[in-house]
């Protein structure tokens, strides 16, 4: 049995797998599950390539910080080498469960000193580049999880 392709999976550009269902609590039969639809209402990041970003089907040409509760604003930042740990302590002020950090066109880590304000906070950061980390944030937002992507395009 196939579930139908689920809204989150499409926004994050996943393809199901044939065996994934959707489930909730077993009923008391023992081979039974209750199957549910996922829902995105959460932003969305509905496309990217080179130098953009879709942030609701809306195409941006800058680095951004976009929260699954609406957030979405311009990231002072151009490239990776440009980081500073100011550019933490404005991620560490926000009101987040989880950070993902999209670090350009590879897979680059801040210093550690600088994830200080995060970790005062008990934020989380996970650092990936920034195709992975636009795929990653819509699964958690898709999740009803308060996360924030900090993305830069280079």
């Amino acid at each position: 049995m196939r579930t139908p392709f689920a809204p989150a999976h499409a926004a994050a550009g996943l393809l199901p797998h044939p065996n994934h269902l959707a489930c909730a609590a077993p009923s008391a039969h023992p081979n039974a599950m209750k199957l549910q639809a996922d829902k995105f209402e959460a932003q969305s990041i509905t496309g990217y390539g080179p130098g953009w970003i879709a942030v609701d089907q809306q195409n941006h040409e800058h680095s951004l910080i976009v929260g699954a509760r609406g957030l979405l604003q311009e990231w002072n930042c151009a490239r990776f080498e440009d980081l500073t740990p100011a550019h933490f302590e404005e991620l560490a002020r926000l009101d987040a469960e989880v950070i993902i950090f999209g670090s350009g066109a590879r897979n680059r880590f801040p210093p550690p000193a600088w994830l200080k304000p995060l970790m005062e906070k008990r934020m989380g950061l996970e650092t990936m580049d920034t195709h992975s980390a636009c795929r990653t944030y819509n699964i958690l937002a898709g999740e009803g999880r308060n996360v924030i992507a900090a993305l830069l395009l280079e």
